[in-house]
């Protein structure tokens, strides 16, 4: 149970984990609060989240070019 859990955390976006690192609050926590907002709101935190994911992926692309230096040649 333990390996499926660190593998959900590190390819389900991390967008939790990364809020829970930042904020120093336990990252069952953050998923919890999420998961109770997305059922009393219906949804919408969902769209948020995706928000969240796709600014980190693009993030890690940033953070990547930088380091390689045949980028900009």
């Amino acid at each position: 149970m333990n390996r499926f859990r660190n593998f959900v955390e590190w390819n389900a976006f991390g967008v939790c984990t990364a809020i829970g690192e930042r904020l120093g609050i336990a990252t069952t926590r953050i998923r919890q609060y999420f998961i109770y907002a997305s059922v009393l709101t219906m949804g919408s935190p969902i769209i948020i989240y995706l928000v969240l994911a796709f600014l980190r992926n693009m993030k890690k692309y940033i953070v990547s070019a930088r380091r390689n230096p045949w980028y900009y040649l």
